[in-house]
């Protein structure tokens, strides 16, 4: 699965990983793990990660072909 989540992250005045861990109830290495598509995220953390950046989980994760 991919994501948008290092993007998104630097774009909004360049949010460290921790911080956004601790705005979605993570650590910081499992921010690192998902921006490296090692680990794919359980729906509820994807929604709250959709809800940090105000945006739609189709908006940041998406499926490879």
């Amino acid at each position: 699965m991919k994501n948008r989540i290092r993007e998104l992250r630097l774009a909004q005045n360049s949010m460290t990983q921790q911080t956004l861990a601790d705005q979605v109830g993570v650590t910081r290495q499992t921010i690192v793990a998902l921006e490296g598509g090692a680990y794919t995220p359980s729906l509820a953390l994807a929604l709250r990660i959709a809800r940090a950046f105000d945006k739609t989980i189709e908006d940041i994760f998406w499926l490879e072909e």
